[in-house]
């Protein structure tokens, strides 16, 4: 067994394509896929589950996919004590719905580098069912979900509740919502309305708090972010949990503000999930343990 061979394998898991780690790791396919098969005979099980569509982890290969890992960065530590110059360093990967990201990500992203300064982390954006599938095949090793309270967690994952907020409306500071106490769902009907796409939690929120009920004009978008920057550009107002709007860059900027839904007590839980495994790497836990601090310092600047 070759280091890199399992190098390959953690490529074609974080790319879930046997031709886009290939060109990734400058390797003809067959050559990529001929070094595959070697490490799958050696061990004797299928690591891989080849599809038109790409290349996913089996159910065998996810169990293994933290001891290759380790390796990896076990690997890359006597690499770093023999002072090697060019080290290999790994990447952590979260995948994570838009409604929750900027004010909690930024800091923590900060932080995790202090600790690790040549791991590289890669933030994707997708909704909450891409998020689990990718958790399951050993894609991703975080995910951040919204769940409204009362949801049910799945089984298969470890789930760290960060966040607790409630849905707010985002305007912009100077639209007549703006100068309201709180906002009805007579006052929501009568604005342009920016709505998550179908998939998002702030969706499936909305659709019951309207009842039924049509806006006088509605955007649909993918993704928070977004969102906010069409408030921030007249265009309308949305519905997001709070901690996607207290601390983001546009709300510092007054450029964009918030106000409670009149009469609504709905919680928005943001959730941080991984796959259950014996064996964590070390850089993805100690992203997990940032993840909890930061959160915690967090939590006390949400509306209560």
């Amino acid at each position: 067994m070759r280091t890199e061979q399992l190098e390959y394998i953690a490529a074609v898991t974080r790319l879930g394509s046997l031709r886009r780690a290939a060109e990734e790791l400058h390797l003809s396919q067959p050559a990529l896929s001929e070094t595959v098969r070697n490490l799958e005979r050696e061990l004797g099980v299928d690591l891989l589950e080849r599809k038109r569509s790409g290349a996913t982890m089996s159910a065998p290969g996810r169990e293994l996919l933290p001891h290759i890992v380790c390796v990896l960065e076990a690997v890359d530590r006597l690499r770093a004590a023999a002072g090697e110059q060019h080290r290999i360093s790994r990447m952590v990967r979260v995948g994570t719905v838009n409604a929750a990201t900027v004010p909690l990500l930024i800091p923590v992203v900060r932080a995790f580098r202090a600790l690790h300064p040549v791991t590289q982390v890669e933030v994707v954006g997708a909704q909450q069912t891409d998020i689990h599938r990718a958790l399951s095949e050993g894609g991703f090793d975080l995910g951040l979900v919204n769940h409204l309270e009362g949801d049910d967690t799945p089984a298969e994952f470890e789930s760290t509740e960060l966040l607790s907020g409630r849905p707010v409306v985002c305007v912009r500071p100077d639209s007549p919502l703006a100068g309201r106490p709180a906002v009805s769902v007579d006052d929501l009907l009568g604005e342009p309305l920016i709505a998550m796409r179908s998939g998002y939690v702030m969706h499936r929120y909305v659709h019951r708090l309207l009842r039924g009920r049509a806006p006088s004009f509605s955007y649909s978008t993918d993704g928070a972010e977004m969102g906010k920057l069409m408030v921030a550009e007249g265009l309308g107002a949305t519905v997001l949990p709070d901690f996607s709007v207290v601390g983001d860059p546009l709300e510092r900027q007054g450029l964009i503000t918030h106000r409670p839904i009149a009469g609504d007590g709905t919680r928005v839980l943001l959730m941080l999930q991984r796959r259950r495994a014996e064996s964590v790497p070390r850089a993805a836990q100690d992203l997990h343990d940032v993840f909890v601090r930061t959160a915690r310092d967090l939590g006390g600047t949400l509306t209560p």
